[in-house]
């Protein structure tokens, strides 16, 4: 990122330089995938229809190029195929995450256990066991029989968009209450994954020795301006992420001065339930954004959104808070991810923390030949500016124990479907779904493998070559 953008820092550390050896011995590094933006095989071996499947069937107009994750990138008849490419890279893990409507068609227990969903996602588990030397499931998907609702706590900063629209926003929602729907599924979130947990520890943990997290999509949030009103606003924004329960047992006091009785309680049981219910916080980061004081006209119904009277921006003075990115949403301000985890470890009594997603994207440009959209420089200077500002973070005492890069493989991006690019493999939608190593890829072999000895020649060569088989192909 140009350093005459605002708020662009300069990393303690040269990103460039930094290896494998420079962290700890112990320190996991990964790759992140979702079930619905890979797996595909919407329809096969007693898969019901997911809520996702739904709505992107049902309302094409809703999605970028009126495409769906029906086929995606068809993981799930290629994983042994994209195992080995992680077996390739080096990597210590794999995060996936695994989809109700396949295990529970029916959308709970009492509707059967797809027997075929369960046999797919042991053999991935197999197969990672056998190439990649630690496996971390991370998470239950938010893909699920659009009758039910997810048991699992994933990303409950989703939630309050993800189960609640507001009144005008769309005139095909049917009609509730934004002002208490969203604070009511996430308080649930919270006591389902806490309950999970409970479980787990009772029956399973001393057998197993597992262990359990939440993950939330984790921005970082810088005030607009000097004013104490902006300065409020940015502290709000970080308040409203959901990790307070986990760690206190209840929510920020400004979430219930601001939102009141519409709030739920935790009853005492509860709470000691709630609180400390997690092996570690996993964190999606991705970008940082400038949080500026919006007051609420009088007589505005509320919402998640209003309750916090902010609004998130990405430029100041006509300049934007990073270089953008391939997304509306997405800009790259690095040093935000120190900050989150410096914030976490300040607030959170310093829990073990997984980067569970970070990763930078481009626009699918149709008509690239696949060796020129191989260069992926950016996204090599992405993940080396955001591990450089994570080791600032960890010397200065956050428990940062992985990252996982976002993502191995292009995918479908929900609203955005296939008009952007994360992946470190390029994947050829129209001939095969083909995969080819972008230049990030073999960047991320190569820092991985630094660690210890060199991998044997013979693997470089073997992921170079797959790279000069994509520079003969001609653009799609």
């Amino acid at each position: 990122m140009s350093n005459n953008v605002p708020g662009a820092q300069v990393a303690r550390y040269a990103g460039a330089k930094l290896t494998r050896h420079d962290f700890p011995p112990d320190f996991i590094f990964g790759g992140a995938t979702s079930t619905y933006q890979v797996e595909g095989a919407y329809a096969q071996d007693g898969r019901s229809l997911s809520n996702w499947d739904v709505f992107s069937l049902q309302k094409p107009g809703k999605i970028c190029g009126g495409t769906n994750g029906c086929f995606a990138i068809d993981h799930y008849n290629r994983f042994k195929e994209d195992v080995g490419l992680m077996k390739k890279l080096g990597l210590d893990a794999y995060r996936f995450s695994i989809s109700w409507s396949r295990v529970l068609p029916g959308g709970r227990l009492s509707g059967g256990v797809n027997k075929e969903g369960i046999k797919f996602y042991n053999d991935l588990i197999d197969s990672l066991l056998a190439q990649v030397t630690f496996t971390k499931n991370g998470y239950v998907d938010g893909s699920f029989p659009p009758a039910h609702g997810s048991t699992s706590a994933q990303p409950l900063a989703h939630n309050p968009v993800g189960f609640r629209c507001a009144r005008g926003l769309d005139n095909t929602c049917y009609g509730g209450d934004a002002g208490t729907e969203p604070y009511i599924v996430a308080h649930h979130l919270i006591l389902a994954h806490a309950v999970a947990v409970d479980i787990y520890k009772k029956n399973y943990k001393d057998v197993q020795d597992g262990e359990i997290g939440v993950t939330n999509m984790s921005g970082w949030f810088e005030p607009f301006s000097n004013a104490q009103a902006d300065i409020d606003a940015a502290s709000r924004a970080v308040d409203f992420m959901w990790d307070a329960p986990l760690v206190t047992g209840d929510y920020p006091p400004v979430m219930r001065q601001r939102v009141g009785e519409r709030l739920p309680r935790f009853t005492p049981e509860q709470a000691r339930l709630v609180q400390g219910s997690y092996d570690f916080i996993g964190m999606n980061y991705y970008t940082t954004y400038w949080a500026a004081y919006k007051p609420t006209p009088p007589g505005t119904p509320p919402t998640y959104t209003t309750d916090q009277e902010l609004e998130f921006l990405m430029e100041r003075d006509g300049v934007p808070i990073g270089e953008q990115a391939g997304s509306d949403w997405l800009y790259i301000v690095p040093h935000g991810i120190r900050e989150l985890l410096l914030h976490t470890k300040n607030v959170y009594n310093n829990p073990i923390v997984y980067i569970t997603e970070n990763g930078v994207n481009e626009k699918n440009d149709w008509k690239k030949t696949i060796a020129s959209a191989l260069k992926d420089d950016h996204r090599i200077r992405y993940h080396q500016d955001h591990l450089a500002f994570s080791k600032e973070a960890m010397d200065l005492g956050a428990q940062l124990k992985g990252y996982f890069a976002w993502s191995l493989f292009d995918n479908y991006e929900w609203a955005e479907g296939y008009t952007v690019r994360f992946g470190m493999y390029y994947v050829d939608y129209v001939n095969g779904y083909a995969r080819y190593p972008k230049k990030s890829a073999i960047w991320y072999m190569n820092f991985l493998n630094k660690r210890i000895l060199p991998r044997p020649k013979r693997q470089v060569e073997e992921i170079e070559d797959d790279n000069s088989i994509a520079k003969r192909k001609k653009g799609r």
